[in-house]
């Protein structure tokens, strides 16, 4: 599946959402993808609850077109936190 069709879908159904979708493992491998996603909307929710959230705006995509994403899920204040403590 094109990784910027994945990234659309996240960022149109995630408030404020911005992901970035590639393929870790190169383009011969297009059914496995890495994602990041950056939302405020991720504020006060669990890591297994964020993570839902990008598996529901994925929908049927994840069981027909995406074998396996390697996802992190941040708010924008853990993003930042995470770039500038790299």
């Amino acid at each position: 599946m094109d990784t910027d069709e994945v990234a659309r879908l996240i960022e149109s159904d995630i408030e404020d959402a911005e992901a970035t979708v590639t393929q870790p493992r190169g383009t011969h491998d297009d059914d496995h993808l890495a994602a990041v996603v950056v939302s405020p909307a991720f504020e006060g929710e669990s890591l297994v609850s964020q993570h839902q959230m990008v598996y529901d705006a994925l929908g049927e995509y994840m069981t027909r077109d995406i074998h396996a994403l390697e996802l992190k899920t941040y708010t924008p204040e853990e993003y930042e936190n995470s770039r500038t403590n790299a």
